[in-house]
């Protein structure tokens, strides 16, 4: 039993390998997905807010630069409420209390996040610190 194991184990790890090739489902895009509304002011809008939402599968693109499904999928529904007359403000306070803070590009300042914003303010002053030591050190 013991010698069946690595070719089980093998046949299993093949079959996980191709799984991300076939992430994304084979449905067509949303309707507003690669479609511009037809009214220039409001695509301007939806525009202005996709700029400022993260894409939840690429995570360093916003929803307007990112080829991933489900990106395609919030610009349709942004471009979607933005027809319907919904504000871009309403909308993101929307998809924040759905996916969270993190969808924003601009997270609020609250305790949860201090360390988001304290980290490059705590970094910098680590270098500074270990270069003023290492500075130190040559003079002697």
């Amino acid at each position: 039993m013991i010698r069946n194991s690595p070719p089980r184990l093998f046949v299993a790890l093949a079959l996980l390998i191709p799984a991300p090739a076939v992430a994304d489902s084979l449905l067509p895009p949303a309707e507003y997905a690669y479609t511009q509304l037809p009214d220039p002011e409001q695509e301007e809008k939806a525009l202005a807010l996709m700029e400022t939402l993260r894409c939840l599968v690429c995570q360093g693109q916003s929803i307007a630069d990112s080829d991933a499904e489900m990106a395609g999928d919030m610009r349709a529904l942004v471009r979607q409420r933005i027809a319907a007359g919904e504000e871009p403000d309403a909308i993101r306070a929307w998809l924040i209390e759905r996916y969270g803070n993190w969808v924003s590009y601009a997270p609020p300042l609250e305790p949860v996040t201090w360390p988001l914003w304290a980290a490059p303010i705590l970094l910098l002053a680590a270098g500074l610190w270990l270069a003023r030591g290492r500075f130190r050190r040559r003079k002697r």
